[in-house]
């Protein structure tokens, strides 16, 4: 299984970014897809998850402002991220749960400008 992330660049605070990323492979049953991140001296954190039956969790850092979805079809999760801040600089990593696997992309940077 490999994901894919896309979406990432540098934008000014305030603006929007959406993320994308597709998952291939041996998919047969995506469970809890997800976003994290991890920027500069800190940990990978929690950006936002959506499990299969649709049900979400945020970080409070992003309630508001960012939305994740996903298209089981294309087997692509999304990330809507409006209103960005400086804070939320960091490379953005996918994941997917696939029975008791978890699976990471590679990440992809967002930078916002003050």
């Amino acid at each position: 299984v490999q994901l894919q992330a896309s979406g990432g660049g540098l934008v000014q605070a305030g603006g929007s970014l959406r993320l994308s990323c597709v998952a291939s492979g041996r998919i047969f049953n995506i469970d809890t897809m997800g976003w994290y991140r991890q920027a500069p001296g800190k940990e990978r954190e929690l950006v936002a998850s959506i499990m299969r039956s649709e049900r979400t969790n945020y970080a409070d850092s992003v309630k508001g402002r960012f939305t994740i979805s996903r298209d089981n079809a294309k087997n692509t999760v999304y990330l809507q991220m409006n209103s960005l801040k400086p804070e939320d600089t960091a490379v953005y990593y996918c994941n997917m749960d696939q029975y008791v696997m978890t699976y990471w992309g590679k990440g992809t940077q967002v930078t916002v400008s003050s």
